[in-house]
């Protein structure tokens, strides 16, 4: 729970106190970021194919998705994970024809969370590795969702505006005086 409300769950009556120092919003963060779990950020529905399926079929339910990634999947279990940077990198890079089975080009044994794994796991997971997206799986290893970076930047946006947008493009240079009238 932030200590500055969502704007739509301010009361509406009344003068908010003076607003806490900036210390206590980080350690707002870091308690948040360890006790919410990765459902929390609501992570978008999996979109998968069977490892046998050709890469131009992946790259089309791409296109056709608009996603950057898609989880591959063995009679419904996680598998790989297929990339843009994969497709450059495993398939045009190395004259693959686009018939080739998404088994021989995708990312196997792909990082991954859980949903009850905290938003600390998942951060430390992306950031370790570089990742842009994490499959998000169940107790059987079924893909029940993607995270992507995107869905934790807007998570720490929404929860924490005041630590997210007071910070100075510069953090070592504090204006002396506010700007503006």
């Amino acid at each position: 729970m932030s200590l500055i409300p969502h704007p739509d769950r301010r009361p509406k009556t009344g003068h908010p106190g003076p607003l806490p120092a900036l210390s206590l919003f980080s350690m707002e963060l870091s308690r948040n970021l360890r006790v919410d779990s990765v459902s929390r950020l609501a992570p978008a529905a999996p979109l998968a194919i069977e490892d046998h399926v050709p890469v131009s079929v992946a790259v089309e339910a791409m296109r056709n998705e608009k996603t950057g990634c898609l989880l591959v999947t063995r009679a419904g279990r996680l598998v790989g994970i297929f990339t843009e940077r994969d497709l450059l990198a495993r398939v045009l890079s190395a004259d693959l024809p686009l018939t080739v089975p998404m088994a021989e080009c995708c990312t196997g044994n792909p990082v991954r969370v859980s949903p009850k794994d905290s938003v600390q796991t998942a951060i430390e997971r992306m950031e370790k590795g570089g990742y842009r997206h994490l499959p998000v799986v169940d107790e059987l290893n079924r893909p029940v969702g993607i995270l992507s970076a995107q869905r934790v930047v807007h998570y720490l946006a929404e929860h924490f505006p005041a630590l997210v947008y007071n910070q100075p493009p510069d953090p070592n240079k504090v204006p002396e005086a506010a700007e503006g009238a």
